[in-house]
């Protein structure tokens, strides 16, 4: 018998989850202590197993319950039909296949290591350690407890359709943390961010008082373009994260002036006066429009008529090159992470239409803000469509 807390431990779904299963009489503990404690056996253990499974099959809860409990269901038989379905959704996600396999083979150890997350986020907790960045570190663990409340199965499974398996996302992550290259570009960009924000470099500190001496005037004036020119010459003189590449350092550039983070803002707002970072923001719109990176243009023409077929060729021509430079963003940080981009794509696809009808409450909002309504579902669709490899 296993307690709540060893089986939210040895599956990796939250106590919380667990005990919502019983409630709603998905799973059961097979009996509860005197004190009231739940108690699991193998063979609950063996119909959570089965619940994980229909789970990857994005099946509702209340379905899932139909079938786990009806007096005819059939373990042997729901489990070729899983790898079936599997195999033909997502042919990518292995450690799925080969867990089915074994269970069709006899063995019952009742493996949940494809959905463990714990090696995935012990890799993070090393390097912030190494790094003694402690204020992340428990900002991460705070995060780690919601994840598990909100289950975190969904999380390993993007993960593992990005990667293949969570022991090689594992792999990739240590090996980006660790790299030499990537911990010097890091190392850059806090340089200027610390010079930016702290006014530490001279030239840029006098040119940053002169850009707001006036939140009135009218940001496309040639002052303050002209300002933003000679912002923009002194950065890329003096800071080497903007160096690296001319195309992915304007591109660097041009998303940090454009949308500047929340906590750059409130320290700009807080040091220049309210709407001081919205102002700076509408300069560097203006005087970077012509240096749109390739990436955003190609989002901006997938989106230009959201009447057309998102399965069609020409849309889908459009998500091709999407992914193309996608890969060449993330190999000229990166280098080859192994991702498999067909799983990424199916990611995005998730989170674009997922978000979709939640209005202006979801992250996603801004996507039909400005590109229309219906954009959010229009690209999501357009996602998904490449990711299964219909095109």
């Amino acid at each position: 018998m296993r307690t709540v807390k060893q089986v939210s431990d040895l599956t990796g779904i939250s106590v919380r989850m667990l005990h919502h299963y019983d409630k709603i009489g998905l799973l059961k503990p097979t009996k509860l202590t005197e004190a009231g404690y739940r108690l699991y056996d193998d063979e609950a253990l063996e119909i959570l197993q089965q619940i994980l499974f229909f789970k990857e099959l994005d099946l509702p809860l209340k379905q899932i319950k139909q079938i786990v409990t009806s007096p005819n269901f059939d373990k042997m038989k729901a489990l070729e039909s899983h790898k079936k379905l599997i195999v033909l959704k997502r042919d990518r996600l292995n450690g799925l296949i080969e867990l089915i396999n074994k269970t069709l083979g006899g063995d019952n150890t009742m493996s949940f290591k494809e959905f463990d997350m714990s090696e995935y986020y012990n890799v993070w907790r090393e390097y912030l350690r190494k790094n003694k960045n402690f204020d992340e570190l428990a900002k991460f663990e705070q995060a780690i407890e919601k994840r598990k409340v909100a289950d975190e199965t969904k999380t390993a499974k993007n993960i593992i359709k990005q990667y293949g398996s969570m022991e090689k996302a594992v792999e990739v992550m240590r090996k980006n943390l660790n790299d030499s290259t990537h911990i010097k570009r890091k190392e850059n960009y806090e340089k200027f961010e610390n010079d930016f924000l702290y006014d530490k470099n001279v030239k840029l500190n006098e040119l940053y008082k002169r850009i707001t001496a006036d939140l009135t005037k009218i940001p496309s004036s040639n002052e303050f373009q002209q300002i933003a020119e000679e912002i923009t010459d002194t950065v890329k003189r003096d800071y080497e994260i903007f160096k690296t590449s001319r195309s992915k350092g304007d591109s660097l550039w041009y998303h940090m002036m454009t949308k500047l983070n929340s906590r750059w803002a409130e320290i700009i707002d807080n040091k220049y006066g309210s709407g001081a970072a919205k102002f700076i923001e509408e300069v560097f719109k203006i005087y970077l429009k012509d240096k749109k990176p390739k990436l955003d243009k190609l989002y901006d023409k997938l989106a230009g008529d959201l009447s057309k077929n998102p399965a069609s060729e020409e849309i889908q021509k459009i998500v091709e090159e999407i992914a193309t430079e996608t890969k060449s963003n993330v190999e000229f940080y990166k280098g080859d992470t192994g991702l498999n981009y067909k799983g990424f794509f199916s990611v995005m696809a998730d989170v674009y239409l997922s978000n979709a009808n939640k209005g202006i409450n979801s992250e996603y909002y801004t996507v039909d803000k400005k590109y229309g309504e219906g954009a959010a579902k229009f690209i999501g669709e357009a996602f998904k469509f490449y990711s299964e490899g219909s095109n």
